[in-house]
């Protein structure tokens, strides 16, 4: 995604919304896209609990490139991926590969909707990466909102809410980190994207980026596979993520910001942790904190002032 996350890095898009969508027809997918990616992590977590980690990631991006390879192919984008091959593959390493591996990782020990509350700390990353990259400095209010979204990460990982029961602190805070280094790649990914992929389909880019993930994981997910063959409750958790929740959602997410545009594309962040956090509760029994939903809304305010969604002085100027 350009931005967000969850667990993927959009390509540079066209920013203007299709006219002839309905005023509200975008609210529909950005709503569904939430609910796809805020399930992402109760599967990952079912997934990685059987398979492991990185063999969990590696089944994962299989299907989603087999899922997206055939709607590509099917809209002419072939020669597109053969031409930009070079660069979507690397991108993939950023964009699926690790960070995907690594929330894997960090679900052996942390819970989905935890895990789901860091991730929307991806923008911030982003703006960072950009920062470094770009030289783009972020000024006011989104220096500010960098500020309070990681305070929020630091009192978030003061405390062991949100652990599985059992887990060490030490393993706790391997998974806290882990999930921060896959938004760090998150961010990496967009920038690399904006500054070799500008202006390519978007759909080219995922699919390519899917299959580069394939190539990069195949071997060290051959060498970790488990001994046991998974259950059929495995299987069909991965199968969930890749269809659904990778490959669906990449097409989702690129129809969203043709549609609204890439601020509003932006907001899905918001959704995720939500979706998450009741998927969790509901089906894998994980307890919702006081102090997790403090530093969610804490971590939550720091991604709108960061990326520019919330500013000061907003309600005095005129919408742009």
């Amino acid at each position: 995604m350009t931005t967000t996350n969850n667990n993927t890095s959009a390509p540079a898009i066209a920013p203007t919304p299709t006219a002839s969508a309905a005023p509200t027809a975008w609210l529909v997918d950005l709503v569904l896209l939430g609910a796809l990616w805020g399930a992402s992590f109760l599967f990952m977590r079912i997934g990685a609990a059987e398979f492991g980690a990185l063999p969990a990631a590696a089944v994962r991006v299989t299907i989603a490139a087999l899922f997206l390879l055939p709607v590509a192919l099917l809209r002419g984008h072939g020669p597109t991926i053969a031409r930009h091959w070079k660069a979507s593959f690397a991108v993939g390493v950023f964009n699926s590969g690790l960070p995907f591996a690594l929330f894997c990782f960090a679900l052996l020990s942390i819970n989905s909707g935890l895990a789901a509350v860091l991730n929307a700390t991806t923008p911030m990353f982003g703006a960072l990466v950009a920062w470094a990259w770009f030289r783009e400095r972020p000024a006011g209010s989104r220096i500010v909102g960098l500020v309070i979204g990681f305070a929020g990460v630091a009192m978030l990982a003061s405390r062991s809410a949100g652990v599985h029961a059992g887990a060490t602190g030490h393993a706790a805070l391997w998974g806290v980190l882990a999930c921060l280094g896959a938004c760090l790649c998150y961010g990496i990914s967009a920038s690399a994207t904006r500054r070799h992929l500008s202006g390519v389909p978007a759909l080219t880019t995922a699919t390519g980026s899917q299959i580069g993930a394939t190539l990069f994981l195949a071997i060290p997910a051959a060498l970790l596979w488990p001994a046991q063959m998974p259950s059929l409750r495995a299987w069909l958790a991965l199968l969930a993520l890749g269809i659904a929740c990778t490959g669906v959602a990449y097409i989702l997410f690129f129809r969203l910001i043709e549609r609204a545009g890439p601020a509003r594309a932006l907001t899905v962040t918001f959704l995720v942790p939500v979706f998450a956090l009741f998927y969790g509760a509901v089906f894998l029994d994980e307890s919702i904190t006081q102090w997790m939903l403090v530093c969610a809304g804490v971590i939550v305010c720091g991604v709108a002032l960061s990326t520019g969604i919330l500013k000061f002085g907003a309600a005095r100027k005129a919408p742009a």
